[in-house]
């Protein structure tokens, strides 16, 4: 079944990039046909770094959906909040165009996973914000958290916008980075694994680890079926 996920984040730089090309490159291979798109990409100029990011990740050359912007519709240049991006280039944030390839891709991939920028409240225009996005789309979420300090409090905060706007949640990865004591992480862990089991009972539960080097890792593959293969959207 062709299936896209939305995968956002707690904040910028919790490891959403690192998240999406590691769930791509184990879909890969293990045999799936999966592609990674960027919503909207912010700092680059004709390309989007997140979507070869992807790539180098999967171990694979850029797609020809890369080269015809299809990945990546929308890409500004200034490294900000995409609404004040766009307003800098002194361009529309046309999110019909992420909508239309989207549609393009899931006619090709059995899989795409669609990397959001930012939180979910992060603004694409004066009165729109990926939330709103995410309403409208009713993709299956997936948030990415990490073991920065403050990642509990901004944890909860997103799962709680989450359940209060009826945005259906698919799973939570928590990204081992940057490197914390061990008893920190676990205890961050288990302070999610808790919120989650009592708010979101059902909803799907993984970790990155910090290594270093991502290219290297794979998600066990038993770990990846129940994650794509079945149907287990909470809201």
């Amino acid at each position: 079944m062709k299936k896209t996920y939305f995968i956002s984040g707690i904040d910028t730089d919790c490891g959403k990039t690192i998240a999406t090309g590691i769930m791509a490159k184990s879909l890969h291979h293990y045999g799936h046909k999966v592609i990674t798109q960027k919503f909207i990409q912010t700092g680059n100029i004709g390309y989007s770094e997140d979507i070869e990011k992807h790539r180098e990740l999967m171990g694979v050359n850029l797609f020809q959906e890369d080269f015809d912007h299809t990945t990546a519709p929308l890409v500004y240049s200034t490294p900000v909040s995409p609404h004040l991006a766009a307003e800098i280039d002194v361009k529309e944030v046309d999110i019909q165009k992420v909508y239309d390839a989207t549609q393009t891709l899931e006619k090709r991939f059995d899989h795409i996973l669609l990397e959001g920028a930012g939180g979910l409240m992060v603004p694409y225009s004066r009165s729109q914000t990926t939330l709103d996005y995410l309403k409208a789309s009713a993709l299956p979420l997936i948030l990415v958290t990490s073991s920065k300090l403050g990642s509990i409090n901004h944890t909860l905060l997103s799962l709680e916008v989450i359940k209060k706007y009826d945005i259906p949640l698919h799973g939570v990865v928590y990204n081992h980075l940057p490197h914390v004591e061990n008893f920190q992480a676990v205890d961050t862990v288990n302070i999610i694994k808790t919120y989650l089991s009592e708010n979101f009972q059902g909803v799907l539960f993984t970790e990155i680890p910090n290594i270093e080097d991502h290219k290297n890792y794979t998600i066990p593959e038993p770990v990846i079926e129940q994650w794509f293969k079945q149907e287990r959207i909470i809201s």
